[in-house]
């Protein structure tokens, strides 16, 4: 790959080659041109997506333009945001050389990756991180996105039992799945044992016909999605069928002992308070708990209280356990998706402010006067 800079239309042309970006100091805001030309006319089309909707991607995030011709691409706008988005495309780049893919997520992962460690993207001794931590599964590796789902790995990886608490599309059930198969595949587990509550969301279904698996597969289909999207289908039917994966309603958990397993309870904010008690006393030897819940979607009755608020604040500094919170900024399942959650939270936190009663002042202290002291006659 060859990258050429220009500064103003018009002013003169350096050519380089360029395995790395070079980026310049903070304050140089003068506009500029970056022209970068790709080796592989494929795997140029790959990384500027159909119709370019990855180029508009990086376009919107950094305020520049960028123009594409055959396997160049021209990026004109400030030094900073043209060096940024030069990074970006070799990032994104170097992963399709390597036989990685890239989605439309993965171009917003690695713009925040790039937005978090700095401006210069150089190693940081004091953090020992290049890159967001990822997940090596057989079928492709899964990375990080935002800091949130990188804190979330690394919490998977350190610690026994995490929650992980946030709002929809943050990438939750979807990464706890991933380590579940992870700890699988490299057989520190022996059984994945994934867990909904059964309950609907507002709705009431009424009987619903079949045998027990009919009846919970509905409210358990998100995890099927995931395990699909993360390993080959005709293993998972197999490990269905022998019980590698076993996926049950949290009311047939009673009474066991999860040992050798990784187990997963998604969906977490519709338990009570005695089904997350029942839940976490599960745990057996050589297992790992992943428990996962949006505190702002409780379709429990009226008058019940959900477990997994409580199970937060009871366990936050046990050791052992970690919770990681997840905001409307982290969400990576669609952009329109985070200013949905943001508006929803606005409308929360000023219903908040309102049922909030105002403080009266505090009293003036009454300071009572003191008689002065009365003279004795002499004697």
């Amino acid at each position: 790959m060859v990258a050429t800079r220009t500064g103003a239309r018009g002013s003169g042309t350096t050519a380089q080659a360029a395995p790395a970006a070079r980026w310049l100091p903070p304050d140089t805001e003068t506009p500029g041109q970056t022209v970068l030309a790709f080796d592989d006319n494929r795997l140029a089309s790959l990384l500027f997506g159909n119709y370019g909707q990855n180029l508009a991607t990086i376009e919107r995030r950094l305020d520049i333009v960028a123009e594409q011709r055959g396997n160049h691409v021209t990026l004109e706008g400030p030094r900073e945001a043209c060096d940024q988005a030069r990074h970006v495309l070799e990032t994104l780049y170097a992963r399709l050389k390597k036989g990685g893919e890239i989605a439309p997520g993965d171009v917003e992962g690695v713009l925040r990756e790039a937005a978090s460690q700095g401006f210069l993207f150089d190693f940081d001794p004091a953090t020992k991180k290049q890159s967001f931590d990822e997940i090596q599964l057989r079928r492709r590796p899964v990375r990080a996105r935002t800091l949130a789902q990188d804190a979330y790995i690394r919490a998977l990886k350190r610690q026994t039992l995490v929650f992980g608490v946030g709002p929809a599309g943050t990438g939750k059930t979807w990464l706890a799945v991933a380590y579940a198969v992870h700890l699988l595949e490299r057989r520190v587990v022996d059984k994945l044992i994934l867990s909904r509550p059964a309950v609907e969301a507002g709705e009431r279904l009424g009987f619903l016909p079949g045998d027990m698996k009919e009846k919970v597969d509905p409210y358990l289909r998100p995890i099927y999605d995931a395990l699909h999207d993360l390993m080959d289908r005709n293993f998972v039917e197999r490990a269905l069928t022998s019980g590698e994966i076993e996926i049950a309603p949290l009311a047939f958990m009673r009474g066991r002992t999860l040992a050798n397993a990784c187990v997963i309870l998604d969906e977490a904010q519709n338990t009570t308070s005695m089904q997350m008690k029942m839940f976490l006393t599960r745990l057996g030897e050589n297992s790992h708990m992943i428990i996962t819940g949006d505190p702002s979607q409780i379709d429990l009755p009226p008058g019940q209280v959900s477990g997994l608020g409580e199970a937060v604040s009871l366990l936050r500094d046990v050791e052992g356990v970690e919770v990681c919170h997840f905001e409307a900024s982290d969400v990576v399942r669609h952009e329109l998706v985070g200013r949905i959650v943001a508006a929803y939270d606005g409308k929360a936190a000023a219903i908040r402010r309102a049922a909030t009663p105002a403080r009266e002042p505090a009293p003036a202290p009454v300071i009572e006067a003191v008689p002065p002291p009365t003279e004795e006659p002499p004697q």
